[in-house]
């Protein structure tokens, strides 16, 4: 990447690309990497986000420019979407789920848990570090509140949600499998999963806070969103099966009390 110049009199950008066997749009992706000032920023909604979960992007806006950022709504918008970051109150949207993907009821409106394994929940969040961001999906059991199984990725792809899954499923079995309906978990690749071995599958829709609460219980559990950079690279270290793709790096482990 050293060796491309984009601003070179004589060579277009295109033109190194090819001389160096190089696609054009890795360039532009490794070009497009957070600004200084963008990881800043991120830290500081991070933190808010923490200590704040209910607070939207007019909150944080008002609450960065208060810091002395210069920052508008809609480069504050752009990063809490980047981050995956939304104000936790009941609200008519909750996730986005593909249009062409099938979105299954929710199924446990007045039903009581009554044991382990009965019902297991999943949800994505992201963890901070030093420079820039991972996700975390997690699985956790809802009556002992267990994490079943989590999985790291620097991506949003299915992929690392159907790993998390199949770990989970090395340990047990739920009756019900409740998920929001993000693209991910109503994926014909997740939900096929999941029905391929007897599992009924619930999703939330309108006004159903008690499955955020429950997502928020895995990142806290997993000691993960507060973590220090130093804290995660040492609590990291001795974890195996790392895998990677020239899109995506996942990362899973064993669970730690």
């Amino acid at each position: 990447m050293g060796w491309i110049e984009p601003d070179h009199p004589a060579l277009p950008l295109a033109t190194q690309c090819e001389l160096l066997g190089l696609n054009r749009s890795t360039w532009y992706d490794r070009a497009t990497e957070p600004s200084a000032l963008n990881l800043e920023l991120m830290r500081r909604l991070d933190e808010e986000y923490t200590a704040h979960p209910f607070y939207g992007s007019r909150r944080m806006t008002a609450v960065l420019r208060r810091s002395g950022y210069a920052v508008n709504r809609k480069r504050v918008m752009r990063l809490m979407q980047q981050m995956g970051l939304a104000a936790i109150y009941p609200k008519p949207v909750l996730s986005h789920a593909d249009p062409d993907h099938r979105v299954y009821p929710y199924l446990l409106r007045g039903v009581p848990v009554t044991g382990p394994d009965h019902v297991w929940s999943t949800d994505i969040t992201y963890i901070r570090l030093s420079r820039g961001f991972v996700y975390l999906a997690a699985i956790l059991d809802w009556y002992s509140r267990k994490v079943l199984a989590w999985r790291l990725s620097n991506t949003l792809e299915t992929r690392f949600c159907l790993d998390c899954l199949d770990d989970a499923l090395r340990v047990g079995q739920p009756l019900i499998f409740n998920s929001d309906q993000g693209v991910q978990f109503t994926s014909t690749a997740f939900t096929g999963r999941l029905a391929q071995v007897g599992i009924r599958i619930s999703m939330d829709g309108r006004d159903e806070p008690m499955t955020i609460s429950l997502s928020n219980d895995c990142g806290d559990r997993l000691n993960m969103r507060r973590c220090t950079p130093t804290a995660m690279t040492h609590w990291m270290m001795p974890i195996t099966g790392c895998t990677g793709t020239s899109s995506s790096t996942t990362t899973s482990g064993p669970i730690r009390p």
